[in-house]
């Protein structure tokens, strides 16, 4: 029986029904210090958010790797890299899955910027990004953080569409710059 009602339940999710999930804890808010972590990247090599200080960060929180709304999440920060890196930001990526997973998931998509493991699930819950399925299955909500140069939250999108993620970002840093410089 319980086989049975796991099928259903993945039936239902493949086919768009979403379950009500646990309240997430409250994270950062436009204007607060972004929680530091200290996470590994699909290389092993530690990633921690005061080595960003001084530079834009884009840091966006996804449910799991090589799934279709995260790689086109992952795809279409890939192909703004470049601006972005012109707009003076860096771009993390963050899910619960595992260093040998964002590993393939990196090297599939030829993702260029670094995908950060966050298997002990602190920092989802520093930003109030973690969540549980009424399966039990915990994950990181999509939600992005625009990351200020001193360190600031300087915009928390929360309903993020996979496709127009970068864009917003893109856009949003322009006028947060121009702002700033006058």
């Amino acid at each position: 029986m319980r086989t049975l009602g796991f099928m259903l339940a993945a039936s239902l999710a493949f086919s768009g029904v979403t379950f009500a999930a646990d309240a997430p804890a409250a994270g950062p808010a436009d204007g607060q210090s972004a929680p530091a972590f200290k996470l590994q990247d699909q290389h092993g090599k530690t990633q921690e958010l005061s080595q960003y200080k001084g530079k834009w960060l884009v840091l966006y929180f996804y449910p799991k790797d090589d799934t279709p709304g995260c790689t086109t999440e992952a795809c279409t920060f890939r192909d703004d890299v470049i601006k972005l890196h012109k707009a003076g930001a860096e771009v993390l990526g963050v899910s619960l899955d595992d260093v040998k997973s964002h590993a393939a998931f990196a090297e599939k998509y030829h993702l260029p910027f670094p995908i950060l493991s966050d298997n002990t699930q602190e920092a989802a819950k520093a930003y109030g990004v973690l969540t549980t399925a009424k399966s039990g299955v915990s994950y990181a909500r999509r939600e992005t953080f625009l990351v200020d140069p001193k360190g600031v939250i300087a915009k928390h999108y929360k309903d993020v569409d996979p496709k127009e993620n970068s864009a917003q970002v893109l856009s949003d840093l322009a006028d947060l710059q121009a702002k700033t410089k006058s």
